[in-house]
């Protein structure tokens, strides 16, 4: 693309940051263009963020249902998977998804809540009460 087609879309991030990209200039060149957003890569995002926020509502209903503890909810929110959460936290991935068991979860000492707490950047009482029951 040449560099007076750089798409100049209001995208999502538009108002806060350029994206950079490349593009060929007047002398057939390979250079570096800033572009404001492009309306198809913005409609993209809002569908990946819509789904991401389906997720994070689920999640929600299932911890408020009984079904989960509040580790899946902040997973999701921090869109994390059990991978990704237990090497952050140094627990085997059996350790975790035991961990989003209720009746596990309210035993866990205050330690390790400590290190989900950090992960999730939340205090343990967050953390024990995601929704300020």
């Amino acid at each position: 693309m040449k560099k007076e087609e750089i798409p100049q879309d209001n995208g999502a991030l538009g108002r806060i940051a350029k994206e950079v990209t490349y593009v060929i200039d007047e002398t057939g060149n390979y250079t570096i263009g800033k572009s404001t957003g492009w309306e198809v890569k913005t409609e993209a995002l809002n569908v990946a963020w819509s789904e991401v926020e389906k997720k994070i509502e689920a999640a929600r209903q299932k911890v408020l249902n009984g079904g989960a503890s509040p580790i899946l909810y902040f997973m999701e929110k921090k869109i994390m998977d059990i991978s990704i959460l237990s090497s952050y936290t140094g627990f085997w991935k059996w350790t975790v998804k035991r961990h989003l068991k209720p009746s596990v979860f309210k035993k866990l000492s205050d330690q390790k809540l400590q290190k989900y707490a950090e992960i999730f950047e939340i205090s343990i009482d967050e953390l024990k009460n995601p929704f300020g029951k």
